[in-house]
Order: structure tokens, then sequence, then C-alpha cells
């Protein structure tokens, strides 16, 4: 049980240094500088317990596997780099799009991510 313990422990920290959604595999390369030996079924089995216990929250962008952030993150947004296909958090939003929808529609919510490339990457080089 105690390992166990560790383990969330790990995979709990590993997302909260990220303070940006991870994918599975990001989350067990950090965890892994604090929990040696942690394998990506433990990290499946935790995530999962921890988006049931209300800790995490998935993030599912189209055609990508889901990466998890804190649940504790209210209304947000986000951005994904086109060059390494990281993704982070924009906390703004353009708030009611109601007005986007086709008459007749009711919005009840609404996803939002920006596409370029993250500080990291750099700007795209101009077209000649």
């Amino acid at each position: 049980m105690e390992r166990n313990t560790r383990q969330r422990s790990a995979i709990r920290v590993a997302i909260a240094e990220a303070a940006r959604p991870l994918l599975p595999q990001e989350v067990l390369e950090r965890a892994q500088r604090t929990a040696p030996g942690l394998g990506i079924a433990t990290v499946y089995r935790n995530l999962k317990a921890l988006v049931d216990e209300g800790l995490l929250r998935t993030v599912t962008l189209p055609g990508e596997v889901p990466r998890y952030e804190a649940a504790e993150h209210r209304h947000h947004h986000h951005f994904q780099c086109t060059r390494c296909q990281r993704v982070f958090d924009v906390h703004a939003c353009p708030g009611d799009l109601s007005h986007l929808a086709p008459p007749g529609f009711a919005v009840e919510d609404h996803e939002l991510t920006l596409y370029g490339r993250c500080r990291d990457c750099g700007t795209p080089a101009a077209a000649n």
C-alpha cells in the first residue's frame, strides 16, 4: 500500500510541477524522477483513479491521446504547439459564444484550442 501511495504522490507532483496538461508518457517520465521503477500501467491506473476522485481532469483534443491536468483549474482553454505537440493552459476565455450558434440552438459549453508555436519552438520563418 505504501508503494502505491509513493507512486500516486509522484504522479500528482509531476502533473502539478508541469503546470500544463501532460500525456501519460510525460507523466511517467517526470514521475520516475522520484519513483524509479514506476511503470506505464501503474501510471494509467492512477490517472484513472485520480480522475474518478475528481483530482485530475482529462484534456481531450481532436485526434489526440488524452492529457491530464489538475482539476482545480477553473474554466480555461488550451494552446497546442504545432512543432513539439506540447499543450499549454490559456487562462483566458472569449466569453459567451452563443451568438455563433445557429438560430434556435442553445450553447451549453465550449472548448477552444489555439494552435501555433510555443516559446521554446520559436516563430516560423517568414515565407519568401
